[in-house]
This record gives C-alpha cells, structure tokens and sequence, in this order.
C-alpha cells in the first residue's frame, strides 16, 4: 500500500479488449514505477477486474457518475486522470437517444474539488458543433488537458478562432508513448521466435514483413495483401532474398467480422502458395511488443486514426515501418518521429 494519496485513473480497463483499456494498463504500470509512494488505482467500467480496480461505471445508467463520484470522495486522490472517448461514457437512452456525453460533464462538476487531468482520444480535424462544444466546455471544467499531437492543438485553435471563441491555455502536448523497456538485440530474436512458435514454421522466411493489430475494416489489411504476392515476387527479383508475410492479431468488434473475415481468407491464400502466415494473438501486453520485434518492418495501413497505439510501439521499438498518409495521427507521428515512410496509393506502396 501507498503512503500518500492515491493517483486513481478513470477509464476502460482489461479484461475489456479496447485500445484504451490496454494504454491505460500500461500507463498505469509507468506511473506505479515513477511514484511507488502513492497506490494508482482505477474507476472502470463494469467490465473491469483486478487490484486496485473499482469496476463502477455502469453506463445504461443515466446517473452512472453518481457511484463514481462517492468512491472518489472515499478514496480522496492526490489527482484523478480520465481517459475520454465519447463512447465509454455515452448514455443512450430507451428511444436509442445519446446524452451527448452529458454525463461525463456532471461527473467533472461533481469532483471539481480535487486535481482533474483529462486525456482525450477524439480529437481530430474534422470536430463537429457538438465536438467542437463538448472540447470547449472539458477545458473549462478540469485543470488540465492532454493532446497527443501539436496538430491537433493547432488545429483546435484554428476552428476556435473561427468561432471567435477564446482558446484554452490548459492543452499540454504529450505523444502517444509506449513501454521504451521492450527491446530486443537481432541475436535474440531467434530466441522470441521460438517462444511464440514461429521457429516451427520451417516455410517461414527469417525476412519478415510485419501486419500487426487488431483486425478490422478501418485498418484496411486488404490493401497489403491484395499486393502481397506480387510485391514480394518483386522482391526476390531485385535482392534475390525470400520474404514472408507474417499477419498477427485478433479481431474484437463483431461489426468488423465480415472484414475480418475477407481478411483471414486473404492470408490464407498467399499462406498456401507459401507467401505468408497468419499468426493469432490478442494485441496486449508484452506479447503484442514480442510480435512486432521478430518483424523487420511493418506496414500500417489504415483509412481512419486519430492516433495509434499500434505505431507508438513500433516507434519505441525502433521498426521501420510504413503507414497510410494523409491520416492526421499517423502522418503527424510519423514526421514526429522520423522513423517511417508514407503511402497513399498502392502502386506507391509496392515501390517503397
């Protein structure tokens, strides 16, 4: 147990399978590390489990906050952090009507007292009135507000402008981070290999071109592999080098699975003609750094991201890799970081 007062985290939590809840899980581990004086705890959702969880949120609730509010008062935190995405805290009532997130507001008025840092995952260029309002009313109400881009910062302040509206001076930019301990050196890679199995493949090329994450449409695998088979012919033409295509990950959302499913078949193929391998695993933890590592490069393609967790750990892995542009997030962390080539078309992809 701690000494001080506790760091308590409001958010998605495992075993929930959401981008979120597995940052938040990793960021909780971070913070524990840098203040081992003080318990971080987490408010989640009803889903949630583990120590120091408090799984409250019950979100067909229209007051869901209210139990929210009466832990944090017991608990009496040295600072509260939330994690925002305007579904983990819409309530929708029984017409199918939203609240626009009302909720998530009477919660921040409800624990004013205390130290509130809001973290949200939304922000992109494209805001609606209600986002654009919804933004403006968060900064008005907590003490601090995390981007994870200079782009969106400088993009919120062009629409408020526009608006005439005054532009918060509690936006502090923090990128997308992820765990800088998980790095291997190229002699232990074969040893990564044969933990997660790849070793028995013996069709699998060492030359590895990695597709890893959640599968769903907006990742669009489609665009790779549709090219795969060509592009590493192509290869093998020019540095006469084999190179397998090694597809990792799960899918979790059931309005993805016609997509994922399309996808599968799609791997299968070039895995019967000896082109690939799908490889599958739930993208979290150390496992989800142990897949990317045993790939020389990755490709990430993807239609709509305001920001990736998936390139944050390849960026601390030190992959090279190549995503989809113009795609605010993707685009700005990639020129943020250096690391990485960008694509828009197909025939740009085969030639990079």
């Amino acid at each position: 147990m701690g000494i001080g007062q506790p760091v308590v985290l409001i958010s998605s939590y495992g075993p929930r399978l959401c981008g979120i809840a597995t940052f938040v899980e990793e960021a909780r581990e971070f913070i524990q590390k840098i203040y081992p004086v003080r318990d971080v705890l987490v408010i989640s959702h009803i889903d949630g489990a583990g120590e120091g969880v408090f799984p409250l949120i019950d979100i067909k609730n229209r007051f869901w906050w209210k139990p929210v509010v009466k832990q944090i008062k017991k608990l009496d935190p040295y600072v509260i952090h939330i994690e925002h995405e305007y579904g983990l805290y819409e309530y929708v009532d029984e017409r199918g009507m939203g609240d626009g997130n009302q909720g998530f507001l009477e919660l921040l008025d409800a624990i004013s007292d205390y130290p509130i840092v809001v973290e949200p995952h939304t922000v992109h260029g494209r805001l609606k009135d209600f986002e654009e309002n919804f933004i403006y009313e968060l900064c008005r109400k907590v003490d601090v507000v995390i981007f994870k881009h200079e782009y969106q910062k400088w993009r919120l302040h062009w629409t408020f402008s526009q608006r005439k509206w005054q532009m918060p001076t509690n936006i502090i930019v923090v990128p997308h981070g992820a765990r800088p301990d998980m790095q291997w050196k190229p002699e232990e890679i074969p040893r990564l290999k044969e933990e997660l199995g790849l070793n028995k493949l013996k069709y699998l090329s060492n030359n590895l071109v990695g597709l890893v994450g959640w599968i769903q449409s907006n990742k669009r695998w489609d665009i790779l592999t549709s090219m795969w088979e060509e592009i590493s012919q192509e290869i093998a033409k020019r540095t006469g080098q084999s190179w397998d295509l090694l597809a990792a990950g799960a899918t979790r959302d059931p309005n993805h699975f016609c997509d994922y499913q399309k996808y599968i078949q799609e791997i299968e193929l070039l895995e019967q003609k000896g082109f690939a391998h799908y490889y599958e695993f739930i993208p979290r933890g150390e496992i989800y750094y142990k897949v990317m590592a045993v790939c020389d490069f990755i490709v990430l393609p993807s239609v709509d991201e305001t920001q990736s967790g998936t390139l944050a750990r390849i960026i601390a892995l030190n992959k090279p890799y190549i995503t989809t542009a113009p795609m605010e997030g993707l685009t700005a962390q990639t020129l943020d970081s250096n690391g990485g080539l960008l694509f828009t078309t197909k025939q740009m992809l085969k030639e990079k």
